[in-house]
């Protein structure tokens, strides 16, 4: 299933957020938007719960999350390579990796 870029779009930010880098999508296209932080509008309306990057809007839904929104590609786009190694056993320590990774970085830092 190809994606159009006017099918996906990518909020994120000019800043560098290790979690906006871990949802950058490759071999899919899509609209990278920079999200002005200081207004958050568009970031309002598609993360109301958080209103923080990422958020993968794909048509008219979002997905919010940076893991969230690699297993959903992983699961969209299953004819490609899977981003998630398909040993369950290897898929549980990624998900380790990705929750500890989250957990130790100081989210107040990360906008």
């Amino acid at each position: 299933m190809a994606a159009k870029s006017s099918d996906l779009k990518l909020l994120g930010g000019w800043f560098f957020s290790p979690f906006v880098i871990r949802a950058k999508i490759e071999g899919l296209e899509y609209e990278n938007i920079e999200e002005d932080l200081n207004s958050k509008s568009d970031l309002l309306r598609s993360n109301p719960v958080y209103n923080k990057v990422p958020v993968l809007i794909h048509g008219d839904k979002s997905i919010c999350e940076s893991s969230i929104i690699v297993e959903y590609i992983d699961e969209v786009w299953s004819n490609a390579p899977s981003i998630l190694p398909q040993d369950a056993y290897d898929r549980a320590i990624a998900r380790f990796w990705v929750s500890y990774i989250d957990d130790k970085i100081d989210r107040p830092l990360i906008f």
